[in-house]
């Protein structure tokens, strides 16, 4: 694409779109007149909209593409097929953890440390929308306090690459970016034309982001008491985890899910949340989240995989400031697939309560843990996501499904053969 940017001069910033609103609006509003696929990542909403076909993972899928000029090459055979090129694995946590935070705090104080050692002029991260919890404000943060006070996860979609045209026009060459991995591939697509000096991409996991509205009506259907519940996660135990303002712990095991009342996970999820394979946010420099460490949660471990020279250098900033232990692996994901592959063939109604207890006690105490759990989750998330593209945008499948998503899967063609009647990789052809 031959479009270039203007000369990156600091000019006046404008005041930006109204954010803030745009958070509050419901899938509907926020989404009319785009593409069927669209996760509102914000490169579109700025000056960098002539840049979506280059960029947008759900136009073309450049992840391998990437992948290659960050690191010379594609993944290997084994855990990077799943977890993406890694250099190190490390289960870690803030010491003392931080304060309200959703775990130790990891990822805000990085961002506050790159502003505290003089490595970047500003952080692009997600705040919540005044006299909200949960509806996400991307923000250009310039101070230390700035990042901080972002503390705790948004789980909704946010248009965090609409702050960018805040930084052209402010000037700034040095920045860091908080992201997931629509957001981060998006941005790695345009990175050269941005005309930035130094550019450290902190990556977040994300799955099945949904908008503002949806996530309240998804509290309202999950918990006995949504309007107090401050953080959710879904736990390697098998259970969705809420705290409530009053420090309790409601557990709610995932078999107990009421997705009819939902509407479905359509009913919830964008369809490019459902489209999309890059859970483990393969393309930053580090990515941090929990799902490989070990439970319990109270203790706040988080892992991180180590993916580039510039992510080695992310994480010696927080070396000081964390305590680490040994990875955990138990259990063995391959046992349950085949029952899971079915199931997306023919989902099955929910079963009686008893029979729901019985399952879950048998999940608690028999399915995978730690970097187990992570990769059954992560396979689960590519069939079912594979399998969606599939029966509703067929077309695209070409274009969007990047190859090493058959590769991770391959153990298993099989069993999708024998349950869908077609080849789990496509034809050459």
């Amino acid at each position: 694409m031959s479009t270039a940017l203007s000369p990156n001069v600091p000019r006046r910033p404008k005041p930006s779109r109204q954010l803030a609103e745009i958070a509050l609006l419901s899938r509907e509003e926020r989404l009319a007149g785009r593409p069927k696929l669209c996760s509102d990542c914000g490169i579109c909403t700025g000056e960098l909209r002539p840049f979506m076909a280059q960029s947008c993972v759900f136009v073309n899928n450049r992840a391998e593409e990437i992948e290659r000029r960050l690191h010379g090459r594609n993944r290997r055979d084994g855990d990077e097929l799943l977890f993406g090129i890694y250099r190190d694995l490390r289960v870690f946590r803030m010491r003392p953890p931080v304060p309200d935070a959703q775990w130790s705090g990891a990822v805000t104080s990085l961002g506050a440390l790159l502003l505290e050692h003089g490595l970047v002029e500003g952080v692009i991260t997600t705040g919540a929308v005044p006299g909200t919890r949960y509806a996400p404000l991307p923000i250009l943060a310039r101070t230390p306090d700035e990042v901080r006070a972002t503390r705790g996860n948004k789980p909704c979609l946010a248009p965090t690459l609409d702050v960018l045209t805040q930084v052209r026009q402010s000037g700034l060459r040095r920045i860091a970016y908080i992201g997931t991995g629509c957001q981060v591939h998006a941005l790695r697509a345009i990175e050269d034309q941005l005309g930035l000096e130094r550019l450290y991409v902190i990556g977040i996991p994300c799955t099945d982001n949904t908008t503002y509205p949806d996530l309240q009506r998804f509290l309202q259907v999950v918990s006995r008491s949504p309007e107090t519940v401050i953080h959710h996660e879904f736990m390697q135990d098998f259970r969705i985890w809420l705290k409530h303002e009053d420090g309790s712990v409601e557990k709610v095991n995932f078999v107990d899910l009421d997705v009819d009342r939902l509407g479905g996970q359509l009913g919830v999820f964008p369809p490019a949340c459902l489209s999309c394979f890059d859970y483990q946010n393969g393309l930053s420099d580090l990515t941090i989240g929990y799902m490989g460490a070990p439970l319990p949660p109270d203790e706040r471990w988080q892992w991180t995989l180590i993916r580039t020279e510039r992510g080695a250098e992310l994480y010696d900033l927080l070396r000081s400031h964390v305590e680490e232990r040994e990875p955990i692996s138990g259990g063995d994901r391959t046992r349950g697939m085949p029952a899971y592959i079915q199931m997306l063939r023919q989902p099955r109604k929910r079963p009686p309560w008893p029979i729901r207890q019985l399952v879950a006690f048998i999940q608690r105490r028999s399915g995978p843990k730690g970097l187990e759990f992570a990769r059954s989750v992560i396979e689960m998330k590519l069939l079912r996501n594979l399998q969606f593209v599939r029966e509703r945008h067929g077309r695209l499948e070409r274009r969007i499904v990047p190859g090493y998503v058959y590769r991770a899967l391959a153990r298993y063609a099989d069993v999708y053969r024998r349950e869908f009647n077609r080849d789990l990789e496509p034809s050459a052809s």
